[in-house]
């Protein structure tokens, strides 16, 4: 009997890895299998790998959970697959890879929750934004709670979730859901481009970048400027920082390890 195709395409180009979700029959929604593919990607990346590109294929990233799996939970079960989402989301934000996603087509749902956890978005013309839960009798679970009412307000997301309204990419680069914006079918491009950018800075900067800054904002001002100051201590004493100083100097681009 022969392997089940994987509902992510994983590919290497140098530093760089591509994560395609490839269930464009489905507008890539994401079912248990998805989501455990996620996990296994991010639990450990491939060696060399410094930052990874996520998008979707058939011109959607994704329509979000695969809700014929979703309907026959119970709520214990819905809990713990909402809590098992939680975890996978925990590891893209802070597992210290940066993350480029390419939005297009439907970005909804669960879809949008796994946008919100990588950390640089790049979205095209075609891009729709929504959360169309609340339109269908349930809430979100994926942490969007946590992240998307971070990106957008919490006031924002309600009128999202009451009203099921949909945003297209110059809406969202407004409201943040989206740091870039290009032309239809430049997303994928663009973001390897942006991903080359992030692969040369130090990997420790990158790890720091992504540890710290989200935490920083959930502390109280006093303890988050302490640990700003760590932090900066950290980076500021070992080899990256020699070398990066010293490249300034000398005009040349820095060679970090």
């Amino acid at each position: 009997m022969s392997e089940q195709t994987p509902n992510i395409a994983i590919s290497v180009e140098g530093s760089i890895a591509i994560l395609t979700f490839s269930r464009p029959e489905k507008r890539n929604a994401i079912n248990d299998r998805t989501l455990a593919e996620l996990d296994a990607f991010f639990s450990t990346p491939p060696a060399g790998v410094r930052v990874a590109v996520i998008h979707g294929a058939g011109g959607n990233f994704s329509a979000g959970l695969d809700l014929s799996e979703a309907v026959e939970r119970d709520a214990t079960a819905v809990f713990a697959h909402s809590r098992h989402w939680h975890g996978v989301m925990e590891k893209m934000q802070f597992g210290g890879l940066p993350i480029v996603s390419v939005m297009e087509g439907a970005v909804m749902g669960g879809g949008l929750e796994i946008a919100a956890a990588t950390h640089v978005r790049v979205a095209d013309p075609t891009v729709k934004f929504q959360l169309p839960e609340g339109k269908r009798g349930i809430f979100v679970g994926g942490g969007a709670t946590a992240r998307i009412s971070r990106i957008i307000g919490p006031d924002r997301m309600t009128e999202m979730m009451l009203t099921g309204r949909i945003y297209g990419g110059e809406e969202g680069v407004r409201l943040g859901l989206a740091h870039y914006l290009v032309g239809e079918g430049e997303g994928l491009a663009t973001a390897k481009t942006l991903a080359t950018n992030i692969a040369s800075n130090s990997s420790l900067i990158n790890q720091m970048v992504i540890q710290s800054i989200s935490r920083i904002s959930d502390m109280g001002r006093s303890d988050g400027l302490h640990v700003e100051s760590l932090t900066a201590a950290i980076c500021q004493t070992g080899p990256d920082a020699r070398e990066g100083l010293k490249a300034f100097l000398e005009k040349r681009k820095p060679n970090f390890s």
